[in-house]
């Protein structure tokens, strides 16, 4: 890879802290900053992110930082002690963290934190943009930074950019709940990749952005109005040989002496987590109390180590949960301790590296039993230090890690009599399964290790970005607008061929709505009234609507996809002989499906049947579609029918009757020296089809198609039209 990768996180992967006047420097804890932290520099890229300490506090030492952060490959993005509170503290921790997790009771909705959100996000922008270019990779973390995907594409717009959401993507139910929603959304899909933990999470955001938004997607490829996003899986894995070697070292050694020193030969249960509500730690102490209750044999021969990482310790909800834990391991230790023996070792503290691995190593069954967790690192961390693959780990299936852990003993951490009853299954486990078991898991770590998802990831965020330049190459603009406005210039005789919704128009809830304003009347007068042109609309609207709204305007006709046609103030013609009565079989289907769907209606031509499904649930919309298709199949085929799918239609029509068969009228009126056609879903491909090898044919909007180019919106059609008459008027005059 030759891009510089630009790693852009809310925290350095490199802490400061100031004792005594002296600033200090050491490394970051997190998953994070351990797995990624030599990943960037390998790849010569530059990490981004806050150091940990307030502006107030380092005034003056910014420019001597910032210049020992460089040689760490870092640069800071420093914060307002205001910033920190709200921003960090506040908006990302007060609002999305508890509404992410599910805990909405704990949510907070203030527009002063989100502003407060804003600006911080622009801040990040602006210090990157000191850094990168378009010419870099730049890879975007976490919940802290939603809208920095957005606001980075705003101003390097041919930039690759991916972004990684670590915690957990909610359900459309709860994410709808969010007041800023559609503005995170809009943010999140700046990026060229946006990858999550799971396949849940990644259908959760689809959904959300499908049914707030509007964009389908195809196998999780997002059409946004003028780009393509793509949103994938990456289950972020650990630094599978730090783990699997550390009993090796000396210092683990001495602290696994010391532990067993301590506990004996009692069986080890091994609980760490950072204290947070998400982790479930009162729910897992509920258990362990019911599995000593339940199963007495096991009393003075288990011990619970529960290692409790302070977090938060000046929130309220943080510091009732501390009072929570400390007051049932309390009462455990009372109700089943004896003069040698307390049933769960508390380390409310941080461990060092040694420790940890000390615990993983000897501990005969590790509990990682959160309520929501994107993934879950310790889970990994427990299973890759086990060096004789001995040991059972019991975890939650609400833990993303569960995915792809199938081997260990899932459990639902809300189920007490459940998780006590796993404890007991594990520590009586036999050997041979426990290997087989943990063989299995270990093998999986080892393939899928923290590199491997990196090197995937910026893989991946590539492909994406090389599609995207594809796209992007067919735009009709710069040279190739040039050419096409040169050609149509020279042109004596020039045939334009035009479709209506989404191309000329947006689309509506109603087909009666998409009324033409007075902006799309003047242009395809002023169009046709230009002696070298020959202007026709291809629509699938009646003949009747098209009549109304342009009959008057000098342009040629084709209503129903081609069932039509009108040549100037000639009458319609049909384009041959066809039956209605096939209508009789088709409509009860059709309406089966309305009175299953809220908000589908049926709209009925003179020679096709219309399911409209715009104002329904998008999710119901798509599924009930794929039923209608499939059970008006068979009905078709027997009555010479084709099924066509717009943008949020099923139509039902006589087959062998197009757009394109329609537009042979006018190319066979040929020779032309000037052919376009300009449409913008899957009914006018035949159009494009049709078309002779040199006539420009031109797609409004992203995604595949037969079209030579795109243009992005029916907005930039009307403008391109109007210089086509600025063109011709122009030369008229001279």
């Amino acid at each position: 890879m030759n891009k510089r990768l630009i790693i852009i996180a809310n925290r350095l992967p490199v802490t400061i802290n100031k004792k005594e006047g002296k600033i200090t420097y050491h490394p970051s804890a997190g998953g994070l900053a351990t797995g990624l932290g030599s990943f960037y520099r390998e790849k010569k890229g530059v990490w981004l992110g806050w150091p940990g300490l307030a502006s107030e506090k380092i005034r003056g030492l910014e420019e001597s930082i910032s210049s020992y952060l460089k040689e760490l490959d870092c640069s800071p993005v420093f914060l307002t002690q205001r910033q920190v509170e709200n921003f960090y503290l506040g908006f990302s921790n007060k609002t999305l963290w508890p509404l992410f997790h599910y805990f909405v009771q704990y949510t907070t909705f203030e527009n002063r934190l989100w502003e407060a959100y804003k600006r911080v996000n622009r801040h990040y922008c602006e210090v990157a943009l000191e850094v990168a270019n378009e010419d870099d990779i730049i890879w975007v973390h976490d919940y802290q930074l939603l809208l920095l995907p957005g606001m980075l594409r705003e101003k390097l717009p041919k930039a690759t950019i991916g972004f990684f959401l670590h915690i957990p993507f909610p359900s459309f139910e709860i994410f709808r709940l969010l007041p800023w929603r559609r503005e995170i959304l809009e943010g999140l899909l700046g990026a060229d990749l946006v990858g999550f933990h799971t396949y849940d999470y990644v259908r959760h955001f689809l959904s959300s952005v499908r049914r707030i938004l509007g964009y389908d997607h195809s196998l999780g490829l997002i059409t946004t109005r003028n780009r393509l996003v793509k949103v994938d899986t990456f289950p972020i894995g650990i630094d599978f040989l730090r783990f699997a070697r550390a009993a090796e070292l000396p210092e683990v050694k001495a602290e696994i002496q010391r532990l067993k020193r301590r506990i004996g030969n009692r069986k080890v249960i091994l609980s760490v987590d950072r204290l947070d509500y998400t982790k479930g730690v009162p729910k897992r102490l509920e258990a362990f109390d019911l599995f000593l209750e339940k199963n007495p044999q096991y009393r003075e021969k288990v011990v619970l180590v529960m290692v409790a990482v302070p977090s938060r310790t000046k929130v309220d909800h943080y510091i009732q949960l501390k009072r929570e834990v400390d007051e049932h391991i309390g009462r455990i230790n009372g109700r089943y301790g004896t003069l040698g023996w307390s049933p769960i070792l508390y380390l409310y503290r941080s461990v060092p590296f040694p420790t940890l691995a000390a615990l993983y190593n000897m501990a005969d069954v590790a509990l990682v039993t959160p309520l929501r967790d994107g993934m879950n690192l310790v889970a990994k961390e427990y299973i890759a230090s086990k060096r004789d693959n001995l040991g059972v780990l019991v975890l939650s299936e609400m833990a993303g890690a569960a995915r792809e852990m199938g081997e260990a003993l899932l459990v639902n951490p809300f189920n007490v009599g459940e998780v006590a009853q796993a404890l007991k299954t594990a520590l009586e486990m036999e050997e041979e399964e426990q290997r087989e078991r943990n063989i299995r898991l270990k093998e999986r770590l080892q393939r899928y290790n923290v590199r491997r998802w990196a090197g995937e990831f910026i893989e991946k965020v590539e492909s994406i970005r090389g599609l995207q330049e594809e796209m992007e190459e067919k735009c009709l603009r710069g040279i190739l607008l040039r050419r096409f406005l040169e050609e149509y210039s020279q042109a004596k005789r020039a045939l334009i061929l035009l479709d209506y919704d989404g191309t000329l128009t947006s689309f509506t809830d109603r087909p009666e709505k998409a009324r033409p304003d007075n902006e799309v009347k003047e242009v395809l007068k002023s169009l046709a009234s230009i002696p070298t042109n020959r202007v026709v609309l291809i629509s699938g609207r009646k003949k009747e609507n098209l009549e109304q709204w342009f009959g008057n305007l000098g342009i040629d006709l084709v209503a129903e996809h081609g069932v039509w046609l009108k040549e100037n103030q000639d009458p319609w013609e049909l384009i041959e002989p066809l039956k209605q009565d096939w209508k009789e079989a088709i409509r009860p289907i059709m309406e089966v499906h309305v009175d299953r769907t809220p908000g589908a209606f049926i709209e009925e031509k003179e020679f096709s049947l219309v399911w409209h499904y715009r104002k329904s649930d998008p999710e119901m919309g798509s599924i009930r579609a794929r039923e209608l298709k499939d059970a008006l199949l068979n009905i078709t085929e027997n009555f010479n029918l084709t099924i066509l799918e717009g943008s949020k239609v099923i139509e039902v029509k006589p087959a062998n009757i197009n757009k394109g068969m329609a537009a042979m009228r006018w190319v066979s009126q040929g020779p032309w020296d000037f052919v376009v056609a300009i449409g913008d879903d899957w009914t006018d491909e035949d159009l494009f089809e049709a078309l002779p090898q040199e006539a420009y044919s031109i797609k409004v909007g992203f995604g595949l198609s037969k079209a030579k180019f795109n243009m992005d919106s029916p907005q930039r059609v009307r403008g391109l039209l109007k210089e086509m008459i600025k063109i011709k008027t122009a030369e008229s005059e001279e």
